[in-house]
């Protein structure tokens, strides 16, 4: 077994914002978590092909790539991370939008609503 097929080591190339990082530690707090990971992927579906999926999770899956953002840990699991290498997670808060956002360079086409690319 190398040393990228470690869990412990394995990285993945998501960016996460200081200031998602930093809406992401209000949201723990609040929970009075902190065992939780943001963990980000993408699955099968929607208008596009591909939808994002942006939740917290405590577990650690066997081939996860974790990344550590100012105390805050963000993993992708194994087949999303070629998905979303250079991707980055920023947390918007305007008159217009108001939540996370993923600016993902490797989305071909997406659709209107945002949620799906291909």
């Amino acid at each position: 077994m190398s040393v990228q097929d470690q869990t412990s080591t394995a990285t993945h190339g998501v960016v996460l914002t200081d200031v998602a990082a930093s809406k992401v530690k209000s949201l723990l707090a609040q929970e009075g978590r902190d065992d939780l990971r943001l963990r980000i992927g993408v699955q099968p579906g929607g208008c596009s092909g591909l939808i994002y999926q942006l939740y917290f999770d405590e577990r650690t899956l066997d081939g996860d790539a974790l990344r550590d953002f100012d105390g805050v840990e963000v993993v992708v699991d194994r087949m999303s991370a070629p998905y979303l290498d250079g991707a980055t997670i920023d947390f918007a808060d305007t008159i217009e939008k108001q939540g996370f956002t993923i600016d993902n360079p490797n989305a071909g086409s997406s659709c209107a609503c945002g949620d799906s690319f291909s």
